[in-house]
């Protein structure tokens, strides 16, 4: 019974943080930079309807605890590993028990194997592995319909993964921007140039084509180097 409770307690606490920290958390997902497999795996899963797994999803076990709680930090736009799932449902101490540990991995691994969770791929050799629901939505192999996020959280984290793409697109726009801007100049200072150079080698030098040209010159040639600077 104790033990209950304090799962209880657990649950309460990232059900909660799933709903007052999604903004703070986003401001962490464009320091992270989500790759666009990892984006695409985030926009299925929020937009994913019920999946049939084969496995129950019962309030009070491990496997329903480990999917709230995969949900709690994908809400967030995180994919958790499974010390940061042990660390957020059990606490410090029990994210530290190797062997413990090994139990839930080997949970997970079911769960993966019945369509609940997908593994993410190791980004380094030597990193734990990632988890991720595949859905919020489940019809379990009790044909009990579960769901592990409320279409507000779902909505709000929709909204929240926009923004952070919106920020991470920001940068590379600016510096595709810049790039273009960069050779039009160049290409037009290197342009008046020669035309300087040609009128400099003959016989007359007409005024008519110098000044103009050489006052397109300056003006691209500060302007190229104001664009360089915001680079």
């Amino acid at each position: 019974m104790k033990q209950l409770k304090l799962r209880s307690k657990y649950r309460s606490l990232f059900i909660f943080k799933s709903t007052e920290t999604i903004e703070k958390e986003a401001n962490g997902v464009s320091q992270r930079k989500l790759t666009p497999s990892e984006v695409q795996l985030l926009r299925k899963s929020l937009s994913a309807d019920y999946k049939i797994g084969n496995i129950r999803l019962r309030e009070g076990e491990y496997q329903y605890d480990l999917a709230k709680a995969i949900a709690s930090f994908q809400l967030e736009l995180h994919f958790p590993d499974v010390r940061d799932i042990a660390k957020r449902l059990y606490g410090e101490e029990k994210a530290g028990d190797i062997q413990f540990i090994r139990k839930i991995q080997t949970i997970l691994k079911k769960m993966e194997k019945s369509g609940i969770i997908e593994i993410l791929p190791k980004k380094r050799p030597w990193d734990l592995q990632r988890y991720a629901l595949s859905s919020f939505k489940f019809q379990d192999a009790d044909k009990n319909l579960v769901l592990f996020a409320s279409e507000q959280e779902i909505k709000q984290s929709v909204s929240v993964l926009q923004s952070a793409l919106n920020e991470q697109k920001t940068p590379a726009a600016r510096m595709l921007t810049g790039r273009v801007k960069t050779a039009i100049l160049s290409l037009i200072v290197l342009m008046s140039y020669g035309a300087i150079l040609w009128d400099l080698m003959q016989p007359v030098v007409s005024p008519v084509i110098f000044i103009p040209v050489f006052s397109v010159a300056v003006a691209c040639s500060l302007l190229l180097g104001k664009v360089l600077s915001e680079m």
